[in-house]
């Protein structure tokens, strides 16, 4: 499976797509609200991809575990 990330105007991207060779199974697509409507506080904007995560059991995902460095490293 080859990944790649689109960015810029609807065009841009769509033009991108089409120019991709083999099937293509699934897109994510975030969408931009209107600026004047604002966000709900503490609302996890990747809620709905939980099922497409790759979680290990036990395993620390926090910024600091992330990027501290382990014993030995």
């Amino acid at each position: 499976m080859d990944v790649r990330v689109f960015r810029g105007s609807k065009q841009e991207i769509a033009e991108g797509l089409a120019q991709i060779d083999g099937e293509i199974r699934e897109a994510i697509v975030f969408i931009e609200g209107p600026s004047d409507v604002p966000s709900r506080p503490g609302e996890d904007i990747f809620a709905e991809m939980t099922p497409f995560m790759a979680n290990a059991g036990g395993a620390d995902y926090s910024r600091d575990a992330i990027y501290s460095r382990l014993e030995g490293e």
